[in-house]
């Protein structure tokens, strides 16, 4: 018999698919960069490698988490890790609490690990647990890193979700007593420079924003609700542009980690000249891998990630770090955003 937590699994990537938005639906429409047209490189000379937690990757690129926790999830675990094999890039499992309760589960985790040897993996885990439950799941999958999710908004709409959330202790235990870097993660609503801060100051040194334009689990978890009377709060939250500009209110940043809306390679461009280290991609993903097969969905990556190089050569980008050196033009509701908040678009 599938238990309630197991049966969710299957739920929100169903919902996640359901919900999903085409590419042309972007807060990062609301961010241009400048053309260059005497750019003075070629595509030979690009570098798209960069530093990820100490391990040197091939793009700047996380396969973010999405599965796990059920038989189907676990199949698309097993898709994911060899598409993160392939395109070498790093991937995040889906939250594992799950497999804590239900250690029969656990193989819908360690999949990953049977697909991807070698490749950088990263554990999940939501707030509030114990450090021996972090490691425990690190253990699990053989984990390079430990997220950690923060989600008050998706626990609250969510019909069975939690009510208390006293996490910044049980947080500083976990980062201060695990052997793996921790990366503290939102669900799709953002991160303001005061929560970076409160992170950073418990020793959090790599943040994911997650911010909303991606997959809304306000959405998700209000159309698990029996009458759905909580729509008004799908757009809750920050963009993840909103969020990056955020982060420029901050004397010292963590690693910062761009999600939530991540499609096309010209948003990923846009995140890393935000500020962002790491453009991570869920849902997209995820919907090609539902919308069409393993195949073709490795042949789309492979093809996104050739698109990204070549933006790097239009941005006159020869490496990752030179992204931030952009000129970008704001859309006024962002202009504004940032008037309001006290944050310098120079």
């Amino acid at each position: 018999m599938t238990s309630q937590q197991s049966h969710r699994k299957d739920e929100h990537v169903s919902l996640a698919e359901k919900f999903h938005r085409p590419a042309e639906f972007s807060s990062f429409d609301q961010v241009r960069i400048l053309h260059q047209s005497l750019p003075e490189l070629a595509l030979s000379d690009i570098d798209t490698t960069t530093l990820f937690e100490q391990r040197r990757i091939d793009y700047p690129i996380l396969i973010e988490a999405m599965t796990g926790g059920s038989e189907r999830t676990g199949k698309l675990n097993a898709q994911l890790a060899q598409l993160a094999a392939t395109a070498h890039l790093p991937m995040a499992v889906g939250s594992q609490s799950v497999a804590l309760k239900e250690p029969a589960l656990s193989s819908t985790f360690t999949v990953v690990r049977n697909y991807n040897h070698d490749g950088m993996v990263i554990a999940n885990l939501g707030a509030g647990h114990s450090v021996d439950d972090a490691r425990a799941v690190v253990e699990m999958v053989s984990a390079d890193a430990l997220q950690v999710h923060i989600n008050v908004a998706q626990e609250l709409i969510m019909p069975e979700g939690d009510r208390e959330f006293y996490w910044l202790d049980q947080l500083a235990a976990i980062v201060a007593k695990l052997n793996v870097p921790v990366i503290v993660k939102e669900v799709g609503f953002g991160m303001t420079a005061k929560t970076v801060q409160k992170l950073m100051a418990i020793g959090v040194t790599a943040v994911d924003l997650s911010g909303r334009g991606g997959t809304s689990f306000a959405q998700i978890e209000n159309f698990r609700r029996p009458e759905k009377e909580m729509t008004y709060l799908n757009d809750w939250g920050l963009t993840t542009t909103e969020s990056l500009l955020e982060m420029r209110k901050l004397s010292t940043r963590p690693l910062i980690i761009a999600s939530g809306g991540i499609k096309t390679p010209l948003d990923a461009i846009k995140a890393l000249a935000l500020g962002a280290d790491i453009a991570g991609m869920a849902g997209e993903v995820l919907h090609h891998l539902i919308a069409t097969d393993y195949n073709a969905t490795e042949q789309w990556l492979i093809h996104w990630l050739q698109d990204f190089k070549r933006l790097m050569l239009l941005t006159g980008s020869k490496t990752v770090r030179d992204l931030r050196k952009q000129s970008m033009v704001f859309s006024p509701e962002l202009e504004s955003f940032a008037r309001q908040r006290f944050i310098s678009l120079e």
